[in-house]
Order: C-alpha cells, then structure tokens, then sequence
C-alpha cells in the first residue's frame, strides 16, 4: 500500500476525509446534458472512488506529481484519463469534445479563477459544483443586497443557476484548513442569450463594482461619457450591490445604445 500523498501548501491541498460529504456531493450530479465529468484536484481520490461509478466516464486533472503516481496505482481503470496538468492551462476545447460535468474540492488558492474558467467555457459545462472556502461559495450565491453579492456573483449568476448546498467544517479535512468550507452547485440556464454584448456586460458589471461604496452615478462615470439623461434615472442613484443581473443587463443597453 503506497503510502499517503503528503498536503502541500502551494498547491493549496486540503484532502477530503470524510466520505459521507463525497456521497452528498456525487449525489448532486445530475446525469443530464454531459458525456463525461471532469474532477480537478483529486489528490488521494476520495471523492473519485464515488464519481467512477457513475456510467459517464469521469477524468480527473492533477497538478501534483505524487498525487498523480497514487491515483495511477490505486485506481488502474482511469490509467488513460488522469491528465498531468494545471487546469487554469489546459486548452479546454482542444482536450474536450462534447458537454462535460466539472467537479471537484477545489484547490482555495485558485478556486474563482476555476470558476471563471468554467464560466469561459460555459457552452461546454452545463453543471459543475463541489468543495470552496465558504466566504467565495455564499459570495457567488449570494443575491443583490447583500454585502457579499459582486462581480463574481453577477457573472456566475448571468449565466447559470446556483444552490449553495451545505457547510463542511474544517476537520473533515486532512489537514484541516483554517476556515470552513461550502458547496455549491451550477445547472446552465437554459437561454444563454443576456439580450446584450456579454464583453459590454461584462465591462459594466466590473466597472460598477469598482468603488462599490460608492453610487453608480459615480462608479459608472468613466463608461457614460457624454450621455446626460442618465442624471433623472433612479437606478443611478443606487449602488451596484443592489442590482440584479437583468438591472445590469438593462443598464449595459442603456450604455451602449443598444436596442
């Protein structure tokens, strides 16, 4: 028996212990619209014991070289689908065909540029979920009015459907982190079309909470140019916490004229 792969701290290790929280996870998979699911950051494969027996072949991406030599040896099966790379560098489209599932305990280091990768990808991923600090998991979650609600819960929110799970606290974890963790879950929104320019959409939604303390009349400033009607509109007056994404996709059509 290889011994176990040891945690380490650049890679933002924190291996799952508990299998139960696997079951929960796995469970919320929903077996519709992909052909495959991807698990990134397996380590010792806790979580990849559950997710191999489910029928849609599942890959797993791996950073860590030791983790790499533990999954080849105690799981021979996916000797053809353990992938030796960083996931933030594969070329997603060039390495996978078709609709796939994303899951994972997902390194914390790294865990929203993940996220606004699967958002880049997004024709391709119509659900993906797993383990996050718990502040970024209620922060994409969260809904206008809260102080956790920003850019990434906008940008996630525009384009799929997030149920924050449960709470995982932090001994269920070897080691255990220094904060506790939480699980979210991501289903594709049916009508991917905003009704806007999404890079316009985009630049409105950054823009906005750029001086998020401050009104959009002042935040958005740099974007309004020489417009002058928008000093009677109400919405100007609010802060970008407040918004929803259709206020901000109705705002990025103000902006830029479109109809």
């Amino acid at each position: 028996m290889t011994k176990k792969v040891r945690a380490k701290k650049s890679f933002g290790q924190h291996f799952l212990k508990d299998e139960t929280v696997c079951e929960d996870l796995v469970a919320k998979l929903s077996g519709k619209g992909y052909e495959s699911i991807i698990e990134i950051g397996p380590g010792m494969g806790v979580l990849t014991k559950y997710l191999i027996q489910k029928p849609e072949p599942t890959y797993v991406i791996e950073v860590d070289n030791e983790s790499v030599d533990y999954l080849l040896l105690h799981y021979p099966q996916l000797a053809q689908r353990v992938i030796h790379a960083d996931f933030l560098r594969i070329p997603f489209t060039e390495m996978f065909q078709g609709q796939v599932a994303v899951v994972g305990n997902f390194p914390y280091n790294i865990s929203s540029q993940i996220l606004f990768k699967i958002l880049d990808h997004k024709d391709q991923i119509p659900e993906a979920g797993g383990m996050f600090q718990k502040e970024l998991a209620q922060r994409v979650a969260s809904q206008p009015g809260s102080k956790a609600y920003g850019v990434i819960s906008v940008l996630m929110q525009a384009y799929y459907d997030i149920e924050y799970c449960f709470t995982v606290l932090p001994h269920v974890f070897d080691p255990p982190p220094k904060v506790d963790s939480g699980v979210i879950w991501l289903k594709r929104k049916e009508n991917q079309d905003l009704g806007c320019d999404p890079k316009q959409f985009k630049t409105v939604v950054k823009q906005a909470f750029s001086q998020r303390r401050k009104t959009l009349s002042n935040a958005l400033k740099p974007l309004l140019k020489d417009k002058t009607d928008w000093k009677e509109m109400e919405i100007f007056r609010l802060r970008a916490e407040r918004l929803s994404v259709a206020d901000f996709v109705g705002l990025t059509k103000y902006i830029y004229e479109q109809n």
